[in-house]
C-alpha cells in the first residue's frame, strides 16, 4: 500500500503524496539539471510540485536567452542568475587587481576588447609570453579573474562574471606549487603604489599566507590594512579548511578590514531554503576576530578550462561527442586517438553505451562544455564578491572601502540552520548591496544640501 507521504529528493521535504509530481511529468530536458544535484536525484525518484516548476522556469529562461544551454548534458547555472545579479551594472570604469599563482589571457577577458590593463610578475621576470603560453601555474589565476570579470565570450555570454565589463590587472605572486606569505604582501604593496595609474579600486586575493599571524605584527596583514587605508577594497578567500579541527583563517583574510569570503553550497539551484555551507575555513582568528564576513557560491561555479592542455583537449572531445549523432560517435573517437584511453577502448560499443560513458566522463571531470568546467573552493567565492563590489563602485563611484563592506554585510542574509561563526553575516545579495550603496550616497547629498544654506546664513 502506498504511504500517504513522500520525501522530495530535491528539497528533501516530507510532503503529502498528492503534492508529488507524476514521474512521467518530468521532461527529459531538465533531467540532467536535476541529476547533477548533490542530493542524488535521478529519474524515477520523487520530486514535489513546487520544485518541478522552479526548475522548468530556470531551464526555460536560460534556453530562451542561450539556446546552447539546452544542448549541454551537464547543466550548471550561471553565477549572475544564481545570485539574482542585475545586468544594469557590470563593473564599468572599475579595475580589479588579482593576486594569484599565475595567469593566462583568456578570450573572455580579451575579446571583443582586451580588458587586461597590466600584467606583473612579482616573483620573477615579467615576460609577454607569460599570458599567451599555458603554464602549470596559469590555470588558477585565469579562473579567478574570469569568474569575476569574464564576459562569457566563448559561451555566447552564458557564463559571464557579474563584473563582465570591468578592467583587470593581473599580478603573479607565486608558482603552481608555492605562494609565499611575503610575496603576497609584495603584490599588495605594488597595487598600493600603482592604484591611481590603473584606476584599481578592488584587490582580489584568492590565495593565503603560510601561517596564522596577528595583524598587529604580520607584514602581509599590515599590507592589507594599508591597502584599505589607501582606498582599496580588499577581498580574500577564507580558505577551504572548514573540515579540520582548528579550521584556520590565514592572512590576508584574517586582517580586520579585509572582506573575508567563505563558500556557499547552493546545490546549483535557486531555492534559498536548500542552501548550505561549503567547507570554508572560519574564525576566530589569533586576534579573536570572527571570519568570514560573507559567504558566496563556492561550488558549481562555471570557470574556463586552460587552453592548450590535455584537460582542454579531452573536454573538447567530450563536448563534440555530446552533440554528435549516434552514427558519428565512433568515427569522432577514432579521429582523436590518445585523447582519452577509456573512449579509445569503447569506440566499438553501441551508441547508447557510448553516450552513457560520455555522460559519466562529463560528470566526473566537471566538464560543462569544450571551454568550461565547474569548480569549487573559496578561491572562486572571493572573486564573486569582488565582482559585486565592482557593481557597487560603478553605481556609486565615491564609495569608501568601509562603506562597500558595510553595504555588503548589512544586506547579507544568514542561513537559518548554520552557525553564525561559519557564515558571518550570511549570503551576499548583489542587488540589495547596490541599492544600499546608492541610498547611502543619496542620503549624503541630501545632508550636504541641508548644511549648505545653514553655512551661508551664518556667514
Amino acid at each position: 500500500m502506498e504511504t500517504p507521504h513522500a520525501i522530495c529528493a530535491v528539497c528533501l521535504r516530507e510532503v503529502e503524496r498528492r503534492l508529488i509530481a507524476p514521474r512521467d511529468s518530468v521532461p527529459d530536458s531538465i533531467k540532467s539539471l536535476l541529476t547533477i544535484r548533490t542530493h542524488g536525484w535521478e529519474p524515477g525518484k520523487d520530486i514535489c510540485r513546487e520544485c518541478l516548476p522552479r526548475f522548468l522556469r530556470v531551464y526555460q529562461e536560460l534556453t530562451a536567452a542561450f539556446p546552447q544551454y539546452a544542448r549541454q548534458d551537464l547543466k550548471v547555472l550561471p553565477t549572475p542568475m544564481r545570485l539574482g545579479a542585475s545586468d544594469r551594472f557590470r563593473g564599468r570604469n572599475v579595475t580589479i587587481a588579482f593576486l594569484d599563482a599565475g595567469f593566462y589571457a583568456h578570450t573572455d577577458l580579451t575579446r571583443p576588447r582586451n580588458r587586461i590593463l597590466k600584467y606583473v610578475n612579482i616573483v620573477g621576470r615579467t615576460a609577454r609570453s607569460d599570458l599567451k603560453v599555458p603554464q602549470v601555474s596559469s590555470w588558477h589565476g585565469m579562473m579567478t579573474s574570469v569568474v569575476a570579470a569574464g564576459n562569457g565570450f566563448l559561451s555566447g555570454g552564458l557564463y559571464r562574471g557579474i563584473a563582465s565589463e570591468a578592467d583587470v590587472v593581473l599580478i603573479k605572486v607565486g608558482a603552481a606549487s608555492r605562494i609565499r606569505h611575503d610575496d603576497i604582501a609584495r603584490g599588495l604593496r605594488w597595487v598600493i603604489r600603482n592604484r591611481e595609474r590603473y584606476n584599481i579600486r578592488i584587490v582580489n586575493v584568492s590565495c593565503g599566507g603560510d601561517y596564522e599571524a596577528s595583524y598587529l605584527e604580520d607584514e602581509l596583514s599590515q599590507a592589507a590594512e594599508d591597502a584599505t587605508r589607501a582606498g582599496l577594497v580588499v577581498v580574500a578567500a577564507s580558505g577551504n579548511a572548514g573540515h579540520l579541527p582548528n579550521h584556520p583563517v590565514y592572512p590576508p583574510a584574517s586582517a580586520p578590514s579585509v572582506i573575508s569570503v567563505g563558500g556557499l553550497d547552493d546545490k546549483n539551484n535557486l531555492d534559498f531554503a536548500d542552501n548550505h555551507m561549503y567547507r570554508s575555513s572560519y574564525g576566530p582568528t589569533v586576534d579573536g576576530l570572527q571570519k568570514p564576513e560573507l559567504i558566496a557560491p563556492g561550488i558549481w561555479i562555471a570557470a574556463p578550462i586552460l587552453p592548450g592542455t590535455p584537460t582542454a583537449e579531452q573536454a573538447e572531445l567530450l563536448s563534440k561527442l555530446e552533440r554528435a549523432d549516434d552514427t558519428e560517435m565512433s568515427v569522432i573517437i577514432n579521429q582523436h586517438p590518445g585523447v582519452d584511453p577509456d573512449l579509445d577502448q569503447a569506440a566499438d560499443l553501441a551508441p547508447y553505451h557510448l553516450r552513457h560513458l560520455v555522460w559519466i566522463k562529463l560528470r566526473d571531470n566537471n566538464v560543462i562544455s569544450g571551454h568550461y568546467k565547474h569548480v569549487d573552493g573559496t578561491s572562486f567565492a572571493a572573486p564573486i564578491v569582488s565582482s559585486i563590489a565592482a557593481q557597487m563602485l560603478e553605481a556609486a563611484p565615491d564609495l569608501k572601502p568601509h562603506e562597500v563592506k558595510y553595504a555588503l554585510v548589512r544586506t547579507a542574509v544568514r542561513l537559518p540552520h548554520v552557525e553564525t561563526d561559519m557564515q558571518g553575516w550570511g549570503v551576499v545579495r548583489p542587488d540589495a548591496a547596490i541599492a544600499t550603496a546608492i541610498a547611502m550616497r543619496v542620503a549624503d547629498r541630501r545632508e550636504e544640501k541641508e548644511e549648505r544654506p545653514a553655512k551661508v546664513a551664518s556667514e
